[in-house]
């Protein structure tokens, strides 16, 4: 992908491998500290945010680890809902083995997702955030809650396009006869999707690298955000092929044919109040193919710095936090 993308410059090159071993070399100081856990169900488990008030349980993504919703003490939208009165939980789906192979999307929200929910001494708010939003979403269908609010979550995955539908099915064609043989679908497969999405951008961000202050804010900022996107756990096989097959290339959620807890998982009928952040600019999840919820708010921040860049605060935490505060309260 660099020779691709430099292949008419190679001062460009140099400079984005620059770039890159300073991301490399980069001291990390310390490791996420993650809250503790409370319930378990199998190897995901809820972990307490700390505080008081009506539960609202963060829903991450499978793929990529769960902090980027509690990312540095200054950097974390569990923290602020937290400070504003509620009592966040992160779920953290643990690590599979080639034993979970089977274990597919729909058994991520049935067999751990909604069981552990379950534990909660009240229904709780579900924040759904990426292919966390999906799911959450589903959970919203096959269980009682008290709000549901999704943040860059795609339903309607014919609004990928074609041609990003195509090179998704590209890259699973050459991936699947290894994942099904290990059972898992490792991040990397994960990882050339993204990267596929967008390579200019890829490239073009450690050439800005080469040029920050390793002491500055926006240089600790780029390492944690990177190696957040450059870790996580393997995918179940079943559910990488459901997510590709099914989602991708069938669009089930947007068409209203996925089955989740004996029942269509739809968003045209949601049995709680919900409420739904759209990015405009989102080049991983984009805009188009949101569920369209009647309560949608489009944001003009990217897939991640909708949830940790500088305008994260304005654009989604206050305006999730006064959603939450609007909510019926608990009966």
């Amino acid at each position: 992908m660099l020779r691709s993308e430099t292949a008419a410059n190679a001062a460009r090159r140099s400079v984005a491998l620059a770039g890159l071993r300073a991301y490399q070399d980069a001291p990390r100081a310390q490791s996420y500290r993650a809250g503790p856990v409370r319930y378990r169900k199998g190897r995901a488990r809820l972990r307490d945010g700390g505080g008081q008030g009506r539960p609202v349980v963060f829903v991450p993504s499978l793929i990529n680890p769960p902090f980027i919703l509690d990312l540095t003490p200054e950097t974390s939208l569990m923290g602020f809902v937290r400070d504003a009165g509620f009592h966040p939980w992160l779920l953290d789906w643990g690590e599979p083995t080639p034993a979970d192979r089977d274990m597919d999307v729909t058994g991520h929200v049935e067999r751990l997702l909604l069981p552990l929910l379950a534990r909660l001494p009240e229904p709780p708010v579900l924040v759904g955030y990426c292919l966390g939003g999906t799911m959450a979403l589903a959970a919203a269908c096959a269980s009682r809650l008290a709000g549901l609010a999704l943040v860059a979550a795609p339903w309607r995955f014919s609004g990928f396009g074609e041609r990003a539908v195509g090179e998704i099915a590209a890259l699973w064609d050459a991936a699947q006869p290894a994942c099904e043989a290990l059972g898992l679908v490792p991040m990397e497969v994960l990882q050339a999707g993204f990267w596929r999405l967008d390579p200019a951008r890829t490239i073009a961000k450690y050439e800005r690298l080469a040029g920050t202050d390793p002491a500055s804010p926006e240089f600790a900022s780029f390492v944690a955000l990177e190696d957040w996107a450059n870790a996580g756990a393997p995918l179940t096989y079943a559910a990488g092929r459901q997510m590709f097959d099914d989602f991708f290339a069938a669009d089930l959620p947007g068409s209203g044919r996925w089955t989740v807890g004996g029942g269509a998982a739809s968003s045209d009928a949601l049995p709680c109040p919900a409420i739904e952040f759209v990015s405009l600019t989102d080049r991983i999840v984009p805009a188009a193919s949101a569920a369209n919820l009647p309560n949608r708010r489009d944001l003009g921040a990217g897939h991640v710095g909708m949830v940790v860049g500088r305008g994260a605060r304005a654009q989604l935490w206050e305006p999730l936090v006064h959603w939450l505060n609007a909510l019926p309260a608990a009966i």
